[in-house]
């Protein structure tokens, strides 16, 4: 099934940016002329490349950075390091959850997606750009040989049209046979994107597709592979990572789906003059308020197969539809309508911020796998004893009402807060409030950012949480609405490197997976407490940057998590001529704690209180460079492996990936 694609890239860049601006353009964009003089006066307009992101549901731009740094580069290429504590089925591309829980995101309506949301695309994060010149991003990493090859190509282009419109695109392609066996995937990503600002109008167009193809091996048959194999190999001391038995051999989940966020905005306002010299006038659109809607389209498919009877049997503890195979099909489809006017900030002096009024509809489509079956003639699990009748076809029809209130300009203060409340359909009485405050001031001759941010959620879950049906798992729930309050804050002082963030939050009612692999519903609550602290030194050039979070769960029944997870990286950087060099080593390290266990057939991570994984340093030796716009690294990852114990597993049955040469290289073609 996964067969290694021959690939042949060809790039071609035309596009030509404006380089020139007229200073005085009338309302229609024409170029205008003062009223005593025939002269044009030009001015050179080269901004410097910027790149932004999209504040939901109104569209609201926030800056970012343009990823062309080569520090830590190397990184990104290890699966188990996708944030300092990740839990991981091993393999880059593969199924994961984020351990820090100041950085972990709400469960989604259609919760299979969740387990790969390292790898696919996000309209929140992702980033439009607007650039002097054509840009392309092209990045190439590798490693391992021909039973264990893991390959990466990404490319990311942005080209201005002129200096109002862009349009960009995105592919990132992972191959990876996996360390070990029966672990391979294959992930295709591509998107479009574009964007308009004119003085009236404004747009901002995503759309993602995504096709992730993972091998399901269920996890390793004997964990004493790893930490005893002369018990298990008669009396070898070590053994090849592919020839480690797995669980399952056969059993492969595909994910496909896309993401359409199409956001228009049109602006009422006024012209603005402005004497530039005696004989010249500038005139200036001032934006007083505006029109917006956006569109935003989702839809996804997940299916489960195997056909190994024998696995089946073994693996699984229950069987509903079909003993001989497996295959489960769940789709879903989301269309969101949003309409708002605002008041825009900044169009007066006294205009120090900006509102918002909103509505939102949404119609959501479920169709699961159906159950016709007559099982007094079949040899079947008997379903469960609260089970009764589930339409494989649900239709749900929303409305919210909502506000936001921003302030994105000046430096001494900005802040943006949004709320929906729920109105019809099953979000009737829902309530999401989210936003955030920050501050910056001077201390010791630099600038020192605060910043606090709270979340308040009441919300009914997922249809699917509370109605499933597939081979393996059928369940019919009665859950009421989860409840949650997240607050916290950061302060960032880079005169000394350092950064601190701190929040807590209480959960009510918490819907998660037991031990049996089926959603249940905690009855009290559960307090969460997390502290971070991101401290950089430097003495010449030796550096030593280091991250340390300590985080602890009020019910780790419910939600278990390592109080302790510590990333350190001590590195020299230096310069030969014009190549810069980053050469260090780095490790990963959390203490043990009862990790999560993963289930295949719903790509779930659920809660266990029998094994103990952690207490082990993953290390990284590297060498980051650049040279120009190229950069690249060489590095070999576990390289303590051997050296500092065998207990290197991610979550029981899942070792993290055996020590392994790999090498990248990401060019910056700026035409």
């Amino acid at each position: 099934m996964f067969r290694k694609p021959l690939i042949l890239i060809t790039a071609a860049v035309a596009l030509i940016p404006v380089t020139g601006a007229q200073t005085l353009s009338t309302p229609d964009g024409d170029v205008g002329m003062g009223t005593h003089s025939h002269q044009h006066a030009k001015m050179p307009v080269i901004a410097p490349s910027t790149a932004w992101t999209v504040l939901p549901p109104l569209g609201l731009r926030e800056p970012a950075t343009i990823d062309t740094l080569f520090e830590n580069y190397s990184r990104q290429s290890v699966p188990g390091e996708v944030t300092d504590a990740y839990v991981t089925t091993g393999n880059l591309g593969a199924e994961g959850e984020n351990l820090i829980w100041l950085d972990r995101r709400p469960r989604s309506e259609f919760f299979f997606r969740d387990a790969l949301r390292a790898w696919l695309p996000d309209i929140e994060t992702q980033k439009f750009y607007n650039t002097r010149m054509p840009m392309t991003l092209l990045s190439y990493n590798a490693s391992g040989g021909k039973e264990n090859a893991q390959e990466r190509l990404k490319g990311i282009f942005s080209g201005n049209i002129n200096r109002r419109a862009q349009v960009g695109a995105l592919l990132d392609y992972i191959y990876s046979k996996g360390s070990y066996n029966n672990q391979a995937d294959k992930d295709l990503i591509w998107g479009i994107n574009g964007s308009y600002m004119g003085d009236r109008f404004e747009f901002q167009g995503i759309y993602n597709h995504y096709n992730m193809l993972n091998k399901e091996n269920g996890g390793i048959t004997n964990d004493d592979y790893i930490l005893d194999p002369e018990k298990v190999q008669a009396g070898m001391t070590s053994v090849d990572a592919k020839a480690i038995p797995t669980r399952l051999s056969a059993a492969h989940t595909r994910i496909v789906g896309g993401e359409l966020m199409l956001n228009s905005r049109y602006k009422v306002g006024y012209w603005h003059e402005e004497e530039v010299n005696d004989t010249t006038v500038r005139r200036t659109y001032i934006p007083v308020s505006s029109f917006i809607w956006t569109l935003n389209y989702r839809q996804a498919r997940h299916i489960f197969t195997d056909n190994a009877p024998g696995e089946l049997t073994q693996f699984f503890e229950n069987t509903y539809l079909d003993p001989s195979k497996t295959y489960d099909k769940t789709t879903y489809w989301t269309l969101q309508n949003t309409f708002g006017i605002s008041l825009l900030e900044g169009f007066h002096k006294y205009a120090k911020f900006g509102l918002s009024a909103y509505v939102t509809h949404e119609i959501r489509r479920y169709h699961q796998t159906p159950d016709t079956l007559d099982r007094s003639e079949l040899n079947l699990t008997p379903l469960p004893g609260n089970y009764s009748s589930i339409s494989p076809r649900l239709t749900q029809n929303l409305l919210w009402a909502g506000a936001q209130l921003t302030k994105q300009k000046g430096t001494l203060l900005t802040y943006e807060a949004t709320a929906r409340f729920g109105l019809v359909g099953p979000a009737a009485g829902d309530v999401l409030a989210e936003g955030n405050v920050g501050s910056r001031f001077r201390l010791l001759g630099d600038t020192v950012s605060v910043r606090a941010f709270g979340r308040f959620s009441n919300e009914h879950p997922s249809p699917l949480l509370n109605e499933y049906v597939s081979n393996h798992f059928i369940w019919k729930n009665n859950f009421g609405k989860e409840r949650s309050l997240k607050l916290g804050g950061m302060l960032s002082i880079p005169h000394t490197g350092t950064t601190i963030d701190a929040g807590v939050e209480n959960i009510q009612n918490r819907i998660y997976f037991g031990n049996d692999f089926v959603p249940v519903q905690h009855s009290g609550s559960v307090q969460v407490f997390s502290a971070r602290l991101r401290q950089k030194l430097r003495v010449g050039i030796l550096n030593w940057d280091n991250t340390v979070t300590y985080q602890t769960s009020g019910n780790e029944k419910v939600i278990s998590l390592p109080k302790l997870a510590v990333y350190s990286n001590l590195y020299i950087l230096f310069h030969i001529a014009t190549l810069k060099v980053q050469f260090g080593l780095d490790c990963d390290y959390y203490t043990k704690y009862y990790s999560p266990i993963y289930q295949p057939a719903t790509m779930t991570f659920a809660t266990q209180q029998t094994t103990k994984v952690g207490n082990y340093p993953f290390m990284n030796l590297y060498a980051n460079m650049k040279l120009s716009k190229v950069r690249f690294y060489v590095m070999m990852s576990h390289i303590n492996q051997g050296m500092t114990g065998k207990n290197y597993f991610s979550m029981p049955g899942y070792p993290l990936n055996p020590r392994r040469f790999q090498l990248g290289l990401s060019v910056d073609f700026a035409n």
